[in-house]
């Protein structure tokens, strides 16, 4: 019994290595594949000619007006080449904490949400996601925890991270427009 359990311990440690390896092996965001809001695989290389900001979201936050003013972006320049890709989290003052059929209603019905929506995700500590390994680790232009929700990564068409915008920059702010816009403008 106690070799059964040993043996599943390292399987699991083995598995734990495999991961990350693959996570610091990945050459960017568009080699990752993650959940959306309904459960399903989304390679992120779909997303491939597109700027983006991806926004970690939550809506019992101070700053989930702001779900607002991206969806405001979101339909101003969707025909250009943009989107908004929102990751759930519930890491800061368990501010998420609805399921992702309840995260989607509630996004739909109080801010008209028609942008991506993905899984719930972890941003910070030993089981950050791979994308957020990617935008904020070590390796990141912009390196560093996610102090709270609704950190914005603006990401280049060909996927380079170009700017990290804090929680109290809002989407509408005259930095995030002028920055969205000069990306838009690189074909």
């Amino acid at each position: 019994m106690l070799l059964v359990l040993i043996m599943k311990t390292l399987a699991l440690f083995a598995a734990v290595l495999c991961l990350q390896a693959a996570t610091v092996c990945a050459g960017s965001m568009y080699d990752l594949v993650v959940k959306n809001i309904d459960g399903q695989d989304t390679p992120l290389s779909a997303y491939r000619g597109k700027v983006l900001l991806i926004v970690n979201v939550a809506s019992k936050c101070g700053f989930t007006p702001q779900y607002k003013a991206l969806e405001a972006l979101q339909k101003k320049y969707a025909g250009k080449g943009f989107t908004v890709l929102g990751f759930p989290c519930n890491q800061f003052a368990h501010q998420e904490p609805g399921t992702d059929s309840e995260i989607k209603q509630f996004c739909s019905s109080t801010y008209g949400v028609t942008f991506p929506l993905f899984d719930k995700l972890e941003v910070n500590g030993p089981h950050r996601a791979p994308l957020y390994v990617l935008l904020a680790g070590g390796d990141s232009p912009f390196p560093g925890n996610i102090r709270w929700n609704f950190t914005k990564f603006l990401i280049s068409r060909d996927g380079k991270i170009l700017k990290r915008f804090e929680p109290r920059t809002t989407p509408d702010s005259p930095r995030v427009i002028h920055a969205l816009e000069e990306a838009l403008a690189q074909k």
